[in-house]
């Protein structure tokens, strides 16, 4: 083990004791939670730090990685919306068809390197923005039609299907759901120094170049988001299942 992974150890370990320490002093719940949390993501990432590695050295592996990414990620914000099979197929084209466009887009231009090293981390994080979207523009329609039930039951009386009745909702939902990403990409640089920037000051890349792969991350993830929001809640029932709560067309 070489000495900048000790001092990194040693860092986790005293930041990881620091959070304990406060929520204890403060009464605050989620101590279990968030040490496991911690040790959760240790494990994961240093799992996914040797695939990626591997898959480095061996790049048509990179697409078999991306796909089992598209799958867990549609299971995850199906799981978080409340949906059923019929939505998570949906979700699943959400997020493909969101992540695919932005990354081709940037590879046929050639903004970055057509190889696993370029395209492999860029497409995870389309991949992940288009995940936290999807899950919040579908639990943003179904918590929208359950306030507004009335109106949903209007559209249905006059003859809409329910699928129909929701893409009256569908506009709202989607728009509430870019707001995060809108936010972080005007106080990029003014607030915060977004992940991407950071990472590649870190790893030695010069300031202009840090910047140019950052913006690439945040004007990519917006138009991730504007297809997948969009598809999102259209494709999705506006009422989850009869097992979580509610009836569905």
């Amino acid at each position: 083990m070489n000495e900048q992974a000790i001092r990194t150890g040693i860092a986790l370990a005293l930041l990881l004791a620091a959070a304990l320490a406060v929520m204890t002093y403060g009464g605050l719940a989620y101590r279990r939670e968030l040490l496991v949390a911690a040790l959760r993501a240790l494990v994961q990432l240093v799992a996914v730090a040797l695939i990626i590695a591997w898959i480095f050295t061996h790049p048509q592996a990179a697409f078999l990685y991306l796909g089992v990414m598209l799958v867990v990620a549609a299971y995850t914000s199906n799981r978080r919306i409340g949906g059923d099979s019929r939505d998570r197929l949906g979700i699943l084209l959400a997020i493909f068809l969101g992540a695919s466009a932005t990354v081709l887009i940037v590879a046929v231009t050639g903004a970055l390197e057509f190889s696993a090293q370029s395209l492999l981390p860029f497409s995870a994080q389309m991949i992940g923005g288009a995940m936290t979207t999807a899950s919040l523009a579908g639990v943003r329609l179904r918590d929208d039609v359950k306030d507004q039930f009335t109106v949903f039951e209007g559209y249905v009386a006059l003859g809409a299907t329910y699928r129909q009745a929701g893409r009256e909702f569908s506009q709202r939902a989607a728009e509430k759901s870019l707001f995060p990403t809108l936010d972080q990409t005007k106080s990029a640089g003014l607030v915060t120094l977004p992940g991407a920037f950071v990472g590649m000051l870190l790893g030695g890349a010069s300031p202009l170049l840090a910047a140019q792969i950052q913006l690439l991350v945040l004007i990519g993830l917006l138009l991730v988001q504007c297809i997948t929001a969009l598809i999102t809640t259209r494709v999705i029932s506006p009422l989850a299942p009869a097992g979580h709560g509610g009836a569905r067309a």
